[in-house]
């Protein structure tokens, strides 16, 4: 016996998936700078590398806190500019069910 469900795709709110966007690029990357200011960036870098079968030439620049703020808010506002395109594209995609 063979039944047929049907699944509503919700309409998102954009804004609201930009703030999450946002807010995941910046706390992602403020733990970045965290790392640096607790010097095991390079430790972890090494390991990425490490995983993925490579070695590079590389330094991890010391913490500057002008640096880290400008991280975080630039990613943020990154991740929130993504996070707003996909939930647009999300309802877009998905108009025809909205309808329902």
């Amino acid at each position: 016996m063979s039944h047929v469900y049907f699944i509503a795709m919700n309409k998102v709110h954009s804004h609201k998936v930009g703030l999450v966007c946002g807010g995941t690029f910046a706390i992602l990357h403020a733990m970045w700078a965290l790392m640096v200011l607790g010097k095991v960036a390079q430790p972890f870098m090494d390991w990425i590398l490490g995983l993925h079968f490579m070695a590079m030439d590389y330094s991890i620049l010391p913490f500057a806190l002008g640096n880290a703020i400008l991280l975080i808010l630039v990613t943020g506002i990154i991740g929130y500019i993504v996070g707003y395109v996909i939930g647009e594209l999300w309802n877009l995609a998905h108009k025809e069910a909205h309808k329902k």
